[in-house]
């Protein structure tokens, strides 16, 4: 029963350490390290408690530290494919069909709102307070998530956008950066900034018709897919902070960034 329990402890302190952590453990299990050693070497507060708990299931199982050091290493090539796997599902807004069950878009959004860590990265054309979208991004913001909107602006949209401009729809989120494409920096007159794109911290990528407003999420018929795992969400955060870095996306002056 003890090397179940170190078993499971190995996955826990893995997944707590996070890769380049986890990685950093095994070198000091191959070099049989102490125990002490290993405690103040892997000063991770947050991962105290799994790592206390590792060690002493690795302790009441018997098992050698360079032992040890090869089911850490196991654990993490696990983990690495369990990351890198990509799943792909088809997202839709508008009337539902029970024969075809599909995601909402207005579920989607949220959730990849509320699975940002690090930093949420979206793109819209038009916009419009959305409130459960208002309300995640705001919570996003509150746990230290940089949150970056790219929206099209009336003057961008050349008169085909009416109302409010599109970055007011994100007002009520104190902290949120807003980015702009500035007319001055489109190769050709009538080019608008037209993408729809939502990504949490480069791990999960949604994209497709739907816009930032209550009718794209839920009362018009759009369609998306969501991404997760594999290069494309990484690569799709990695293109929008090029164009921001060349000065092709621009903060608007009141976006508080």
């Amino acid at each position: 029963m003890s090397r179940v329990e170190f078993e499971s402890a190995t996955a826990a302190i893995v997944e707590a350490l996070g890769l380049t952590r986890a990685k950093d453990l095994v070198g000091l299990l191959a070099r049989e390290r102490s125990r002490e050693y290993v405690l103040a070497t892997m000063h991770v507060p947050a991962a105290l408690e799994p790592l206390t708990a590792f060690l002493d299931a690795r302790d009441r199982a018997g098992v050698p530290d360079r032992e040890a050091a090869a089911y850490v290493r196991g654990y993490i090539a696990g983990w690495t494919r369990r990351r890198d796997a990509v799943s792909v599902q088809t997202v839709w807004s508008g009337p539902p069909t029970a024969e075809v069950p599909v995601r909402a878009t207005a579920q989607v959004l949220v959730e990849v709102v509320r699975e940002a860590a690090q930093e949420f990265v979206a793109m819209t054309y038009s916009a419009r307070v959305y409130a459960p979208l208002v309300s995640a991004m705001r919570a996003a913001v509150a746990r230290g998530v940089r949150v970056d909107v790219v929206v099209e602006t009336r003057a961008g949209a050349g008169g085909l956008l009416s109302g409010p401009e599109p970055a007011r729809a994100f007002a009520g989120v104190p902290g949120v950066r807003i980015w702009h494409w500035p007319t001055e920096q489109r190769s050709a007159p009538g080019a608008r900034q037209h993408a729809k794109v939502a990504v949490a911290d480069g791990r999960v990528l949604f994209l497709g018709s739907a816009n930032l407003t209550a009718s794209g999420a839920s009362r018009n018929i759009e369609a998306g897919l969501i991404v997760r795992g594999g290069t494309a969400p990484q690569r799709a955060v990695e293109h929008i902070r090029e164009l921001q870095r060349r000065g092709l996306l621009q903060l608007l002056a009141d976006s508080g960034g």
